[in-house]
């Protein structure tokens, strides 16, 4: 199933054009302006009327200036490298990553040993295995998806029930959608993807303190036309998106803060979870649909799976009901992660937030000098 992005195509015999908004894009190469101030969309102008897409803004000094271009550059370049030693370039890169990260392999064990108590310790170290190694394909795709002929990676990802997905947006005009993922299978994928096989997304996205390597991906999933939703200010962008019956995108698998978390189970283990969705959710009313991009046994290419929407409970008690949301979504992720787990993201401290008057799941970051100080002992 493959629609096309021109204007007034003909559907595909899966017929998702005619029930999905169709992304209004502008010319493909993304303009970043480091010099803007904050990070407020701006929408360019439009000689037809339509509406284009936002591009977010990153204030970028000279050198993370200079280091945006350099990495953009590399990455023109190494996309030039065929296919057939692109892949095993990045599956080299993930055995590599597995042996030599001493930081986050214990991490990745302990997220493992609490999912998966019932298997051997050496089950949990080969998904781990096999997670980075994903990781490494990902990073190739990653150089395909950033360099020249960008485009040529959505005749590599195809979708699964998307009458389903059609069948949801007509039941609730004009209310948009909630598209509810994880950092699984090949993340940096799926947003882009699904805009470039021509439908509007927004992604809320969390900006990194690498500002040049934020300025990266943010220019990566621009020019394939997804609208980015800086998570600071989400909340508004959000809900007025949504209002427009806008399809919003949002990873839910990360760890929160105390401020903004409520604990809910992850696998066998409370997990610090950000209130911000089920809340979004009860005002907007929109529904909220997993949807995951699956690698497929050829290890190139991909499934986009659309889920059954999560039933939402309204039962007039708001904060019983965000517990409640909460918990169905993060129940979600851990249904798909359970028929997946080497597609999982494993490294993240996901537990790292704890209850309070519960111990830590992780052990306490060595500083470098204590680890100087260990190291001559």
């Amino acid at each position: 199933m493959e629609p096309s992005t021109e204007p007034g195509a003909a559907p595909s015999a899966d017929g998702p054009r005619a029930t999905i908004q169709k992304a209004q894009l502008t010319e493909p190469a993304a303009t970043l302006s480091p010099e803007a101030g904050g990070a407020s969309p701006t929408i360019a102008a439009s000689t037809d009327g339509r509406r284009l897409q936002r591009r977010s803004h990153l204030n970028l000094s000279f050198k993370d200036r200079l280091l945006f271009y350099l990495m953009a550059g590399v990455i023109h370049v190494l996309s030039l490298i065929p296919d057939f030693l692109l892949y095993p370039l990045g599956i080299a890169g993930g055995f590599i990553g597995y042996w030599l990260d001493r930081r986050h392999i214990p991490i990745g064990m302990k997220n493992l040993a609490i999912a998966f108590p019932e298997r051997s310790e050496a089950e949990r170290r080969r998904i781990l295995r096999a997670s980075y190694i994903n990781l490494g394909r990902g990073g190739a795709e990653f150089i395909r998806l950033g360099g020249f002929f960008y485009r040529r990676l959505k005749d590599r990802v195809a979708y699964e029930r998307f009458a389903y997905w059609a069948e949801v947006n007509a039941r609730y005009p004009g209310r948009g959608s909630i598209i509810l993922s994880a950092h699984f299978g090949n993340f940096e994928l799926l947003a882009p993807a699904h805009a470039m096989h021509g439908f509007q997304i927004n992604l809320v996205h969390h900006t990194q303190r690498f500002l040049a390597g934020d300025a990266l991906i943010t220019f990566v999933r621009e020019r394939a036309g997804v609208e980015i939703v800086r998570k600071h200010a989400a909340a508004r962008a959000v809900l007025k998106a949504l209002r427009q019956g806008e399809t919003v995108g949002i990873p839910f698998d990360q760890n929160a803060k105390r401020s903004e978390a409520i604990f809910v189970p992850f696998f066998t283990e409370l997990a610090a979870t950000a209130s911000g969705l089920a809340r979004l959710v009860a005002i907007s009313k929109a529904p909220v649909v997993p949807v995951f991009i699956v690698r497929q046994p050829d290890m190139r290419s991909h499934r986009i799976e659309i889920q059954d929407e999560v039933p939402v409970q309204r039962s007039g008690d708001a904060n019983a009901d965000i517990e409640e949301n909460t918990r169905r979504f993060v129940k979600a992720i851990e249904d798909t992660v359970r028929r997946y787990p080497e597609q999982f993201l494993w490294t993240h401290r996901r537990y790292r937030t704890r209850p309070r008057g519960m111990p830590p799941i992780y052990p306490p970051k060595r500083s470098s000098s204590s680890s100087g100080l260990a190291g001559k002992r």
